[in-house]
């Protein structure tokens, strides 16, 4: 057996930690890197690659561990935990990350088994990879997205998933988003126009030594355009990076010039279209991403409200705003069924909490984490908010409902629902479909649908309705 005295590599050993996090101790996989990575240290072209193992070999677990069944001939929950995270991440950079060599992939991951404690398992970690590598392009060629249930093991999806698209969307489309799902995420910022425009933020990223590691991609250069405004998803002042992000974004950031933020997320705020003196309400406002996006656009004038239930999320929001310099965020903290937030607002946001399966990209965990219940159970939150929020629109005033998911009854369903509600007697829904027409939503097409695979951004369902 070799490898015995392989050191792993930063990115590897923190990528390691991380798939342990997430499926032993339940941990949030991004923001288990986030933490992870600071812990480490890890910067630049390390950091990146780290991402790009921990979030691929997560997302590839479905296909993993059918693998590991097969060859070993044993369930994967019979494996002491760390001989799973390393087969997981073994498997992953053997068969989908094609700048790993062999020899790294499987030395280092029976490196990281010994070191773990669960060195009796260094054989059998080392056979079935060293397999795996004999056999990849049989493994590969032998993966089918035919019918539902062999793209569940193709892409790396519960097969619920796969048939709950199959049946709403076709088979085409629900290739498509299933490949898409297992794809680098966008990395996009939305530019402060209060304190700087994207040219010259262009400028001076350009000018910026590289190295930041919030790209998956390692790439070297800064390589990004600025949004022209000719398209909803081309609408608000962002830069979409291709590559690495530049050593200033960190800067930048910090400095109340940049916030992260994907295109598909900053249409939402567009389709809302507020405007100076308006009183606007941002009834979920996690974060405070759309917040203040949506305070910038007004020129921080007037008052935006930000309702968030958890207090450290509400701190985030203050923070942002701060770091922005923005004065007209107001949060309040509170359940946003039933919090004092006031009435006769022109523009109210919902961004309900969703199963987010249009950021399987970014959020790499979400499909393990996510089921039909699940989704009966936030149906059931979302259609109380929205309730709620209709309340909140002054006559004339707008409201608009956005998830992050791709799932009829927490997207269409939910407007049709509410539209043959008495609460929304006096709402109509506006024609987003119209004015964007290569959007519209396939069930509704008065209503929008943003998707990974087609759009390369954050997949979102967006619906506006307005009060007579």
């Amino acid at each position: 057996m070799s490898g015995l005295h392989t050191e792993p590599t930063p990115a590897r050993r923190l990528a390691f930690t991380v798939l342990r996090r997430t499926f032993e101790d339940g941990a949030f996989t991004d923001r288990a890197f986030r933490a992870d990575a600071e812990r480490a240290e890890l910067e630049g072209r390390e950091r990146a690659q780290a991402q790009h193992l921990a979030y691929g070999a997560v997302q590839r677990r479905g296909t993993a561990d059918a693998l590991v069944e097969r060859f070993s001939g044993r369930e994967i929950a019979d494996l002491d935990p760390p001989v799973a995270a390393a087969l997981r991440l073994g498997i992953y950079e053997l068969l989908f990350a094609d700048a790993t060599p062999d020899h790294a992939a499987v030395d280092e991951s029976v490196e990281l088994v010994k070191r773990s404690g669960a060195a009796r398992a260094q054989g059998f970690v080392n056979a079935l990879l060293r397999r795996c590598a004999r056999e990849r392009g049989q493994i590969l060629a032998g993966l089918s997205d035919a019918d539902p249930g062999a793209a569940a093991l193709a892409h790396s999806a519960p097969q619920w998933l796969t048939q709950m698209w199959w049946d709403q969307l076709g088979p085409g489309v629900a290739r498509s988003l299933l490949r898409a799902a297992n794809e680098p995420v966008e990395t996009a910022m939305r530019v402060n126009t209060l304190r700087a425009n994207p040219q010259e933020v262009l400028r001076e990223l350009a000018a910026s030594e590289p190295g930041d590691g919030s790209s998956r991609s390692g790439a070297a250069e800064v390589s990004a355009r600025a949004t022209t405004g000719g398209s909803l998803l081309e609408a608000a002042p962002l830069l979409v990076f291709a590559g690495g992000v530049g050593d200033a974004a960190g800067r930048l950031i910090a400095d109340g010039v940049l916030t992260p933020q994907s295109r598909g997320s900053a249409a939402v705020v567009e389709v809302l279209d507020p405007r100076p003196g308006q009183r606007i309400l941002d009834l979920c406002a996690g974060p405070g991403i759309k917040a203040t996006q949506v305070a910038e656009r007004i020129g921080d004038e007037s008052e935006v409200v930000a309702v968030e239930i958890d207090h450290g999320r509400r701190r985030e929001i203050d923070e942002g705003a701060k770091r922005l310099g923005l004065g007209c965020v107001r949060t309040v903290q509170g359940d946003a069924v039933t919090a004092e937030m006031g009435e006769g607002y022109d523009r109210v946001l919902l961004d309900a909490p969703c199963s987010d399966l249009g950021a399987l990209s970014s959020r790499p965990d979400a499909r393990w984490r996510k089921s039909p219940a699940q989704i009966e159970e936030l149906a059931e939150i979302q259609a109380a908010l929205l309730r709620r929020a209709v309340g909140a629109v002054a006559p004339g005033g707008a409201l608009v409902y956005a998830t992050c998911t791709i799932s009829r009854l927490e997207n269409g369903d939910q407007i049709a629902a509410l539209m043959a509600d008495p609460v929304a007697a006096e709402m109509s829904l506006d024609d987003l479909g119209k004015e964007h027409p290569g959007l519209a939503a396939p069930d509704d097409p008065r209503c929008l649908a943003l998707r990974p695979d087609r759009d390369e951004t954050t997949g979102f369902f967006i619906a506006r309705l307005t009060r007579a």
